[in-house]
């Protein structure tokens, strides 16, 4: 859990989810239907910054956290090129075939990519779970039983993995040994996947038991511990990406990336 501690807390983590998720969703939709390759490329610039800048997370740990969107830029991109059509063929070979057209369709998939990317793990790494539901509740109206089936999920994550620790420090103490290769994962999975089954039904059964205990009806009116509002800065906030989307559409007709 220590790997999701940012070093220091920025502005974005004051902002109300509940207003800060409609924002980032119009940004994601945005760079989904936008199909100029200049501003794709500096819409994906700008919330590359803004996520060094702004998620309050180290170099290395923002470079672990993007790898696997690294990864799909690289995939996504060399498909379209080596595979994609077009009339203007630079270079073929069997299959393979790169034109002009196949070249900037690729280029601009895996600008959408590392966009969504970078929206996504500033949102999550900027904003507490907890808070989220809350806030989806108070501000959207969100109905209860999703919120907190969502909440104690998310609750009981530290605890599976708790299990799942003792569990196999159990097995070393037992000696037990697994076969190699693909053998071993369905020998390992025959000796964790029962246990942690059982042991989460049996929490399970507990939490409703408490709930119903404290008279925990789903709709019924109901007040909150955790208060969410929205407050200037989250107007701030808005007008904060809209200047963002603003710069990066003005910065891609200023100077256009020569084709």
């Amino acid at each position: 859990m220590k790997l999701f501690q940012p070093a220091k807390e920025t502005w974005l983590y004051r902002i109300n989810p509940a207003g800060k998720f409609l924002i980032f969703m119009s940004l994601l939709l945005i760079a989904l239907i936008n199909n100029q390759f200049d501003f794709a490329f500096y819409q994906m610039v700008f919330y590359m910054v803004l996520l060094l800048a702004y998620s309050g997370y180290s170099g290395k740990k923002l470079l672990l956290f993007t790898s696997p969107f690294i990864l799909t830029f690289l995939s996504s991109a060399s498909t379209m090129i080596l595979f994609g059509k077009g009339s203007e063929i630079w270079w073929s070979w069997g299959l393979i075939k790169i034109s002009n057209e196949s070249f900037h369709h690729g280029l601009l998939i895996g600008f959408k990519t590392l966009s969504f990317g970078a929206l996504g793990m500033l949102f999550a790494l900027t904003t507490k779970p907890l808070l989220l539901f809350y806030a989806l509740m108070q501000q959207f109206r969100m109905p209860a039983k999703y919120a907190y089936s969502f909440i104690a999920a998310i609750r009981m994550l530290p605890l599976l993995w708790e299990e799942i620790g003792a569990r196999r420090n159990a097995l070393e103490i037992r000696g037990i040994q697994f076969s190699p290769g693909v053998r071993g994962w369905y020998e390992r999975l025959q000796q964790y996947a029962v246990p942690l089954l059982a042991q989460s039904i049996r929490r399970a059964q507990r939490v409703a038991i408490a709930m119903e205990a404290k008279r925990f009806q789903m709709g019924s009116a109901r007040t909150y511990y955790y208060q969410t509002r929205f407050a200037v800065m989250d107007l701030i906030c808005l007008l904060f990406f809209i200047g963002v989307l603003a710069g990066a559409y003005a910065v891609s007709v200023i100077l256009p990336i020569k084709s």
